[in-house]
């Protein structure tokens, strides 16, 4: 699927033409710039690989810059593949937002926001005891029993138990484009996107 690299700047709500407020999320979508392109024959699929967001050379590796140097770029922060562009394109042309149209609908995947350590009751949704009886005393918001006696004598793979939360890969589907605005590289798209403020998110069609 063909897409941009973009950057969350955070949220917003806009009033549709029945007078409903939309909330929105507003990404800063490219440029990015072409700094591979897989073929068929060399690689074994064809695909492009983008880059977005400048870095500097000093925070840079040398194979970094070489491979920067060969597109004519600098080197960039954020550097990921996609396949399905419909146009061909070459070495160290840049993609703009402006593929987008207002009214289809995207993919968006980030990062989501990383909570730490959290227990049963916020990670998994579990309900507590609710100050029911059972005779509890403390314990309103913890697991209870989790199945394992002399036989299996382990937990199984996969349990619901308390641990890190946040941190992972999430993509939300169909998010309808409300808004582009070329000359500042942004998309406007329904609904909210995993991740913080400024993190890095896909943009697929």
């Amino acid at each position: 699927m063909s897409g941009l690299i973009g950057k969350k700047i955070g949220m917003t709500s806009i009033f549709d033409e029945n007078g409903k407020n939309i909330p929105c999320t507003v990404i800063e979508a490219g440029p990015c710039i072409v700094t591979q392109v897989r073929t068929e024959e060399v690689d074994g699929y064809s695909a492009l690989q983008l880059g977005f967001d400048d870095a500097t050379e000093k925070s840079a590796t040398k194979a970094d810059l070489g491979h920067a140097k060969k597109a004519g770029t600098s080197v960039k922060r954020k550097v990921v593949e996609f396949k399905g562009f419909d146009s061909e394109y070459k070495l160290g042309d840049a993609i703009t937002v402006e593929q987008f149209i207002e009214g289809e609908f995207v993919d968006v995947a980030g990062t989501s926001k990383g909570k730490g350590f959290q227990g049963v009751v916020k990670r998994h949704g579990f309900g507590g005891v609710g100050q029911a009886t059972h005779g509890q005393h403390n314990r309103l918001r913890a697991p209870g029993s989790i199945g394992a006696a002399s036989y299996p004598a382990r937990v199984f793979k996969g349990m619901k138990m308390a641990g890190r939360m946040g941190g992972d890969t999430v993509k939300v589907q169909n998010l309808r484009v409300y808004k582009v605005v070329p000359e500042k590289n942004l998309l406007v798209v329904k609904g909210c996107v995993p991740g913080h403020k400024n993190s890095y998110v896909i943009i697929e069609k």
